[in-house]
């Protein structure tokens, strides 16, 4: 009752202020509308400071945020709108029609101009699918650096991963070299980064630890560009294993409290207190909510990061608060226990979680940061971030704190956050596109933030971009808006069209004579994409069945619609029969203590599937086919 209770509150709060943004944000203390004093909080209100975090510390439970709501301080971050002048941007115009003319880039429309040319310090840009924001962005870096002579060193773009980092990286030099602005690779390293690798940077110097853990492998190893971690942790290798398995062991010999548990969870007679423990069990685990079976130490790990992507702490989460059954409470009490093993042995091998490397440095941040350490915040001065909508709330907190403390420091940031709440697909490792959709409130100016709009579909036929809406109908938590096609309505293509009925283990020999067969469709159009066909799943399982009969075929590819993201071709093919997410009782419980999220873990997931949906149906350009067993979920919305 309590966290339901809890929970009702914050959606009030939330929602009011939504409604009420400049009210909400005076009645809390922040700068008033002019000609108004500032309302001090009451001592009643007043937070509390949190434990100082020590180096030595630095991969304790003890390093870790405190699990506290997520309602900003007062004080506004961003300040008065850059100044820009007009003969900058006419200057930037001029100079766009050059490139435009030797044939750099496509020339702006008026909504790309108004990203590239914005003059708030804290600005949200919806992009939506195929909008152009990576050229538009591109355009946005140069008329920081090139016009309004912003500093490269304090400039930093971030991207979601490697790959789409050295997109980026390529098309930058090759722009700001008609510019007469040459980015060699190290200066284009540093200027464009993902998420973990400007973590990286800050913690190589501020932490002790000498590697990642979730980097622990012998081909990563050494790597000084961390990819995105909901990408790097989405799989545990086999040196990770071990390590998670030593501690386990150390667990189990030494905490009789932690026996008693896994026993329990695994429903085995009580262990024998009187006999020196012998080595512990490692059958599979059904924890309510997870596809598969998979053994205690593998889903410790894995429900401990989710928990600190929300920023909880995952020593203080209180099990007896939480709305959740026995069997997922003794569950979350082992996995505490487990947790400071874990992160024992982390330490003893010099070794550091993203996670630990977030929360510790949005604590150090809060309290009293060396001097050291606040130059070395230089670089996020002005912030343009790509794939806003994916991002969780530890890092939202940790993004947060840094520029906080550059305004302290008399310093004025900036902000461009770029996203798309319609294609956040990363729920499960803890993203949430509330943190996009509530922007202000997480991000909070002595002025509102500017909403742009991106919303033009350059890549997609009129009825693929109508298709893809039509999904989202059933999205219950979203931004609305409206998108359009710029391609002509094409009389050789398609929207979506559903074939029901289909087993990939009978009818594979099928289904390859259909690829083949938009793959030549594909290559005899006017203007050949260079990708002909992708082929597209949530599962891996088709995509290696397909993969071993196919090989390699020009223009042809397969992927996950997750690694699909950002991708297009002149044919989608789509294999899922929409299997719905199971209910996740301890998620759900996790999402309501941290105090951030307006919907439960379950509906979340609910409207992430439709949103993947959306982003494999927008990968086509002018066809898109759908293979189901059973028409569910999108394909059903499609089929009716």
């Amino acid at each position: 009752m309590t966290s339901i209770l809890a929970r009702y509150r914050q959606q009030l709060r939330n929602t009011l202020g939504d409604w009420f943004p400049r009210t909400t944000l005076f009645l809390k203390g922040e700068q008033a509308p002019s000609g108004q004093k500032k309302v001090q909080p009451t001592k009643a209100r007043k937070r509390q400071a949190e434990p100082r975090v020590s180096v030595k510390a630095a991969n304790s439970e003890q390093s870790i945020i405190q699990a506290t709501p997520a309602i900003p301080s007062p004080a506004g971050i961003y300040g008065p709108a850059l100044t820009i002048k007009r003969s900058q941007e006419q200057r930037m115009k001029v100079r766009v029609e050059q490139a435009v003319a030797q044939g750099i880039i496509q020339p702006p429309s008026p909504e790309q101009w108004k990203m590239i040319l914005a003059r708030a310090p804290a600005t949200r840009i919806f992009a939506g699918a195929g909008s152009g924001k990576t050229t538009t962005l591109v355009l946005r870096v140069v008329f920081m650096l090139c016009h309004l002579d912003i500093p490269r060193e304090q400039l930093t773009v971030i991207s979601f991963t490697k790959a789409s980092c050295e997109e980026l990286r390529a098309q930058l030099k090759r722009v700001l070299a008609f510019w007469e602005a040459p980015l060699d690779d190290e200066a284009a390293r540093e200027l464009v980064r993902t998420f973990h690798s400007a973590l990286a940077q800050l913690a190589r110097t501020e932490l002790r630890a000498t590697q990642w853990f979730e980097q622990l492998s012998s081909q990563s190893k050494g790597d000084d560009e961390p990819d995105n971690g909901m990408l790097a942790g989405a799989s545990l290798n086999e040196a990770q294993r071990q390590l998670l398995i030593q501690a386990y062991e150390q667990c189990y010999r030494e905490d009789a409290g932690f026996r008693r548990r896994v026993h329990l969870l695994l429903e085995l007679a009580p262990p024998n207190e009187e006999e020196p423990p012998g080595a512990p069990p490692l059958q599979p685990f059904v924890l309510n909510g997870e596809r598969q079976p998979q053994p205690l130490p593998d889903l410790f790990y894995g429900q401990a990061s989710f928990a600190e992507t929300l920023g909880l702490r995952v020593g203080s989460i209180k099990s007896s608060q939480l709305e959740c059954s026995t069997r997922d409470r003794i569950f979350l009490e082992a996995m505490q226990q487990f947790w400071r093993h874990f992160g024992k042995l982390l330490r003893e091998q010099r070794l550091i979680t993203f996670n630990t490397a977030f929360a510790v440095l949005t604590d150090r941040l809060e309290k009293k940061p060396s001097r050291a350490l606040i130059a070395r915040l230089q670089p996020f001065t002005h912030l343009l971030i790509d794939e806003f909508q994916d991002i969780s709330p530890q890092i939202a907190l940790w993004l947060r704190q840094v520029q906080r403390r550059l305004a302290e420091e008399q310093v004025a940031p900036s902000l461009m956050a770029i996203g798309d709440d319609w294609q956040s697909i990363y729920g499960w490792r803890g993203s949430s596109p509330e943190l996009f959709i509530h922007f202000d409130r997480w991000f909070p100016g002595q002025t509102p933030s500017q909403t742009l709009m991106l919303g033009t579909n350059y890549r997609s036929s009129p009825d693929i971009v109508a298709d893809g809406e039509r999904i989202l109908t059933q999205v219950r938590h979203k931004q609305p808006k409206k998108t359009q096609a710029s391609r002509a309505a094409d009389d050789q293509g398609h929207g979506v069209k559903v074939v029901p009925q289909f087993d990939i283990a009978r009818q594979l020999a099928a289904l390859l004579n259909e690829i083949e067969a938009q793959r030549t469709y594909a290559a005899e159009r006017e203007r050949p994409e260079r990708c002909a066909v992708m082929v597209m799943s949530r599962l891996n399982a088709p995509l290696k069945a397909i993969n071993e009969q196919l090989g390699r075929q020009p223009g042809v590819r397969t992927c996950t619609i997750h690694r699909a993201k950002g991708l297009q071709a002149e044919v989608a093919i789509v294999l899922d029969d929409g299997q719905p997410q199971q209910p996740h009782p301890l998620r759900n419980a996790l999402y309501a203590t941290s105090g951030h999220f307006q919907q439960s873990y379950d509906d979340a997931m609910a409207d992430e599937a439709l949103r993947l949906s959306y982003v494999a149906v927008t990968r086509g350009v002018s066809r898109v086919l759908w293979y189901t067993r059973q028409p569910r979920g999108a394909a059903a919305i499609l089929a009716g």
